[in-house]
């Protein structure tokens, strides 16, 4: 975290300083997507969202321990005592551990509901033991903790110009498409890690099983069956993005420039899968760089636009959305 970031946010405790600097590191580790769009925030807005990502990639790297001898019963230990800490964070405001410090702090300034939390710890856990979804409903029912309600906490430090609850839906639907997303460029990793995120019903359909992915990711060979069931799961996950789309307009227009470009470099991951054949149990699918620039660009460009509109007047709460919603990942704008 940058002195100047820390300033903006009001943040002077240099215990908490510090936090928050961790929590930005884990972002940027972990996240260069969503770390680049969170560039394009006001100032002052970024560690709030670096605290609460920092904190989601924390639980998500005790989930997902491979190669470092954490069984099962070890990750679920260290599971437990980060939500004793993060109880007690948000409780009183105190911990020994500088990214739960930072997270509980963000909650405070900005009022989010302590719910979320708790939904994001309870998807964590079942990781260790759910290796599968039945279906796609199963499936929406884990990222709800996992994904949406990360949409959810982002909301009050993103701000809104329409009653939180109207653009609540949006938000949260936004969270899991970014999931769905991930879920399909990593379907390979997650199969080494023993997980299939794809509904198993879908999968069945296009007589596709666990066997057979294991087959394709460990021959190098594809396998039509397989092509197809990936391209269905992609016209699901961009009917999650036509869901979250509305929600961008109401947002607080300073907010909007970085969740577009949250949006957008999100989708470019789903058109790269699609450009690369489907041939994700292969090989990760990414943004070309260039791509990235152009995006991160127009997101200046837009935050200019915002502030020039900014220093004509503050809008209203109950003002209407003006600004257009980027295109659909996939479909013509």
């Amino acid at each position: 975290m940058t002195d100047r970031e820390l300033d903006a946010a009001g943040v002077t405790d240099p215990a908490l300083r510090e936090a928050y600097r961790r929590c930005r590191a884990l972002n940027a580790r972990h996240g260069r997507t969503y770390f680049l769009a969170t560039r394009l925030l006001p100032v002052e807005r970024r560690p709030a969202v670096h605290a609460l990502y920092g904190f989601a990639r924390w639980a998500d790297d005790i989930v997902d321990a491979l190669g470092t001898g954490a069984g099962p019963e070890r990750r679920d230990a260290e599971l437990s005592a980060l939500q004793r800490e993060l109880d007690k964070g948000l409780r009183d405001g105190n911990s020994t551990e500088p990214v739960v410090r930072a997270v509980a702090d963000t909650a405070r300034r900005y009022g989010i509901d302590h719910g979320h939390f708790a939904d994001f710890m309870t998807a964590m856990r079942s990781d260790l033991v759910v290796t599968d979804y039945a279906d796609y409903a199963a499936l929406r029912r884990y990222t709800h903790g996992s994904a949406a309600v990360i949409g959810l906490q982002m909301l009050p430090v993103l701000g809104t110009v329409v009653p939180r609850g109207a653009a609540a839906p949006h938000a949260a639907a936004l969270g899991v498409a970014f999931q769905l997303t991930n879920f399909l460029r990593d379907v390979g990793e997650d199969l080494d890690r023993g997980r299939v995120y794809l509904p198993a019903d879908l999968l069945a359909a296009h007589g596709v099983h666990r066997a057979l992915l294991r087959w394709c990711r460990d021959t190098g060979r594809r396998d039509r069956r397989v092509t197809t069931a990936l391209k269905e799961f992609g016209a699901l996950t961009r009917a999650v993005y036509r869901e979250a789309a509305p929600g961008l307009a109401m947002l607080e227009p300073v907010s909007r420039p970085c969740i577009r470009a949250a949006f957008v470099l999100y989708g470019g991951i789903l058109e790269a899968v699609a450009r690369d054949g489907w041939s994700v149990l292969h090989r990760r699918a990414v943004v070309p760089r260039r791509r990235r620039a152009v995006v991160a660009a127009d997101g200046l460009a837009r935050v200019a636009a915002a502030r020039l509109r900014a220093r004509g007047g503050v809008r209203r709460p109950d003002a209407r959305p003006l600004a257009p919603c980027p295109p659909v990942p996939g479909e013509v704008a």
